[in-house]
């Protein structure tokens, strides 16, 4: 199951209690070489809730190095 995919089943958002988020993956530069050419090698997910536009940001980096068994752990402990 991808990232995002596991994110969309379990979403709630901690302000409103929402079930429903839209996922963005966003790029960005480092700093040095990568800035001077622009080498967008930072990733990262905006979560935001449909109810309230919360938005919450994750590293997919770290979610998808998980096990699945870790994977869903970590988002019940995030969205409870």
């Amino acid at each position: 199951m991808r990232v995002e995919d596991a994110i969309q089943e379990k979403f709630k958002c901690t302000k409103c209690s929402g079930n429903h988020c839209r996922i963005k993956e966003v790029a960005m530069t480092g700093t040095g070489l990568s800035k001077m050419f622009d080498i967008q090698n930072n990733h990262f997910l905006f979560v935001s809730c449909e109810n309230c536009g919360f938005v919450e940001v994750y590293n997919p980096n770290i979610l998808e190095g998980k096990t699945r068994g870790q994977l869903g752990t970590i988002l019940d402990v995030l969205f409870g």
